[in-house]
């Protein structure tokens, strides 16, 4: 979203090591790694993306790999615990002079993220949290971030155009223009592993929390459970990093007159993404520069889809340029 924030450019970012469970990408150096299956990008052609030093380490595994996506993401068979990788990690991190760490667990990795931010809190390095397993917003975790003073910024990472912030920008000008919305939905589908994994029902509890809080907060009066649904909804491998979602409202207006509305988006998922960490990593910098710990309210609101506090888009983005500006 922005060029520049506090003077740091897009450039400033160093990335400096990796983690994660796949074989075929532990061990190798990142600008290799990216490239292996079943990642989908073709954004920079692979003999053009600068190479750099920054190692893929190991990560445990716990309830990071659905029974969806095993046979493709293929993990490696680790015979450390859990307890001797997380000693392993935090000596990395030491040595690699990482300040902050981003993490995109798939969707339902509740016990990984947890292990991610104690390792956040243990080596006092900023927590960028983009997945709907709550720290950010989770009243325990936020406090352990605070007494910590280690910043954190989450949970769950908006798109830069966006199935849902397109949702709730459309659901607060119906609100905000005096109409009442009766019922909506939101259906998204893709095809990559995310999608995949999110074909495991047992995995989506707290994703479609996030979404549907994202949009219920917009609205003056809340929709009743079964008026309101919004959530992924099928794997099409075809489409790859495509996401189409598809959405309706329906509701009245004066004299009471119904009116509906239908929108479909078509984006690439990772690039929408994409767009928005680079500025949760910039602003966690800003944090660690700064000295504020816990939550980083303004930049979570912004960019986060379930915050631990939630508000228009309009005052979320206000509140950041002042967070950015030092006031």
């Amino acid at each position: 979203i922005h060029d520049k924030l506090a003077g740091y450019g897009i450039h400033d970012i160093d990335f400096v090591c990796g983690f994660d469970v796949g074989e075929n990408k532990v061990g190798k150096l990142l600008h290799e790694a990216i490239y292996e299956y079943p990642n989908m990008v073709d954004w920079i052609a692979k003999d053009d993306l600068p190479k750099n030093e920054a190692m893929v380490y190991e990560s445990p595994i716990l309830d990071g790999v659905g029974v969806w996506v095993e046979n493709r993401i293929k993990p490696i068979v680790s015979t450390k615990t859990p307890e001797q990788i997380a000693e392993e990690v935090k000596k990395i991190i030491k040595e690699k002079g990482v300040e902050i760490i981003v993490s995109y667990l798939p969707v339902g990795s509740d016990k990984v993220t947890e292990f991610w931010a104690q390792i956040c809190l243990d080596t006092k390095t900023a927590f960028v949290n983009c997945i709907p397993s709550f720290i950010a917003s989770d009243e325990k975790w936020a406090k352990k971030f605070e007494d910590a003073n280690v910043p954190c910024i989450g949970d769950d990472i908006k798109g830069q155009v966006g199935a849902t912030i397109v949702h709730r920008t459309l659901a607060k000008l119906c609100s905000d223009r005096g109409t009442k919305i009766e019922k909506t939905y939101q259906i998204n589908v893709g095809g990559n592993t995310d999608f995949l994994n999110m074909k495991e029902q047992d995995r989506l509890a707290s994703k479609r929390i996030s979404k549907t809080e994202s949009v219920q907060s917009q609205l003056k009066e809340r929709l009743d459970d079964d008026q309101i649904y919004v959530g992924p909804s099928d794997f099409i491998p075809f489409l790859g990093n495509t996401k189409l979602m598809f959405m309706r409202i329906e509701g009245r207006q004066w004299a009471n007159i119904p009116y509906n509305m239908e929108v479909r988006l078509e984006v690439d998922d990772k690039a929408n993404s994409a767009g928005i960490v680079i500025d949760a990593i910039r602003l966690a910098r800003i944090a660690l520069d700064r000295g504020v710990g816990g939550p980083i309210k303004p930049a979570s609101a912004y960019l986060m889809k379930h915050p631990i506090e939630q508000t228009s888009d309009a005052k979320a983005k206000d509140a950041c340029e002042k967070f950015v500006a030092g006031n």
